[in-house]
């Protein structure tokens, strides 16, 4: 089905009439609520600029193995997708292909599961070369168990992946080999990438500067907090996955001179595992870090739920709190959208173990500022450093990146006590 007015360079046409739903097995829905998760699907749906005329949640008893959804519910959801002129129906959970061709029949509409939208979003929002391939990759590994598309949007250099229309979408042969040369191809350049990112964090850990890992759920403030600490104008808009490819900047903290600030793709929860794959190779980013700081809308009503996410895609990493050695922080973002009362109950929820800031206005920044500044200090001990008074270079790497206790010179040479940590001490070591 090709819907009228499709905008072939962008996947999608912008505006198209959506129609949302959630299916819910049984009672149990986990930290989530089903109105949340609900909420959640609109707003991925409305990332990707589809006007969303109506979602429901469509309890189930059981999921039929041919359409998903019973008889009589199919019968009453086409109805009003009909009535409405849904063009696009997304339906927010996995979806078989045999599900979706028989769903599309009956609706009469395209179908998009939650996998096929976030892979859309994606698509979309790769800026870089890497982004694109690795979007790419997850696409094409997840259409080769489909076989239901057309393949001309391989010959796309940006943009939505077409699963929302295009030339030849009603077509339904699809070339096996074609598919398996591309995925080949794509990781082939991605092993490439990989391995010239391989180097660059190689680089970095001898560069004299700490890296700082910003992660967090999706839409929790993570850029704009990015551009609040480093005067950055990276895109920061109330959307979901507005930031796809990481941006880093140097920014000063309290007693670091320079310290490497990274911004990485938000999380989400249910994050299709053929993305987890793809973007494995940005994640390790934040392996390299030596201090994480989770980003969280503590405005939110899933605030609990969206943390735990994150913390289990890190989990996934090896960076879970028991996994990991790298400190981490908890930012509590966006208090201005909360009420003096809800405040005073943040700051009550947060004590030690958080720190409530607004990104936005500011609030907060300069105590978050100091605690990463402490963070990044955790763990120092103290050395004692002789150097040539004419190694002014070095000696002011010292008073710029560590805590100096205690000094002494002569006429050739000065001696620095001074309070490092093991990666400051290694990174001083490799100075030259």
């Amino acid at each position: 089905m090709t819907i009228a007015g499709f905008d072939e360079a962008r996947g999608l046409r912008t505006g198209a009439l959506a129609f949302v739903i959630l299916p819910q097995l049984g009672g149990a829905h986990g930290l989530r609520s089903p109105d949340a998760k609900l909420a959640e699907a609109v707003g991925l749906t409305r990332a990707i600029n589809l006007q969303v005329v109506h979602a429901e949640v469509v309890k189930l008893r059981s999921a039929s193995v041919s359409h998903l959804m019973g008889s009589g519910q199919i019968d009453r959801l086409a109805g009003l997708v009909a009535a409405l002129c849904a063009e696009v129906v997304i339906i927010d959970g996995p979806v078989s292909p045999v599900q979706q061709r028989n769903l599309e029949k009956a609706l009469k509409a395209k179908v998009i599961d939650r996998t096929g939208l976030i892979l859309e979003i994606f698509g979309e929002r790769a800026s870089t070369a890497e982004g694109t391939l690795q979007v790419e990759l997850a696409h094409m590994q997840y259409q080769a168990s489909r076989l239901v598309r057309s393949w001309t949007h391989l010959e796309r250099q940006r943009g939505g992946f077409g699963f929302l229309g295009g030339p030849g979408e009603s077509q339904i042969e699809t070339d096996r080999r074609l598919i398996r040369d591309r995925i080949a191809r794509l990781r082939k350049e991605l092993e490439e990438v990989r391995r010239t990112r391989g180097l660059h964090r190689r680089n970095r850990q001898k560069a004299p500067w700490p890296v700082v890992a910003l992660v967090g759920y999706t839409n929790a403030g993570k850029s704009t907090l990015f551009n609040r600490l480093t005067s950055a104008e990276v895109r920061a808009e109330d959307l979901l996955f507005a930031t796809l490819d990481p941006t880093m900047r140097a920014i000063r903290l309290p007693g670091h001179d320079k310290v490497v600030l990274s911004d990485t793709v938000g999380f989400v929860s249910n994050l299709p595992t053929q993305l987890v794959a793809a973007f494995r190779a940005t994640l390790e980013e934040v392996l390299e870090a030596d201090l994480i700081v989770h980003v969280r809308d503590i405005s939110h009503p899933d605030s609990d739920a969206q943390a735990q996410d994150v913390i289990d895609v890190l989990s996934d990493l090896g960076l879970a709190p028991d996994q990991r050695e790298t400190p981490m922080l908890t930012v509590f973002n966006k208090i201005d959208a909360l009420s003096a009362e809800e405040v005073e109950l943040v700051r009550a929820q947060a004590g030690d173990d958080a720190i409530p800031v607004s990104a936005l206005t500011g609030e907060g920044i300069e105590r978050l500022q100091a605690a990463m500044d402490t963070a990044l200090r955790a763990g120092a001990r103290v050395h004692s450093i002789t150097l040539p008074l004419s190694d002014g270079r070095r000696i002011a790497w010292l008073h710029g990146h560590g805590e100096v206790l205690a000094q002494a010179s002569d006429d050739i040479s000065i001696t620095i006590d001074v309070r490092l940590d093991d990666k400051d001490k290694a990174r001083f070591d490799a100075l030259h």
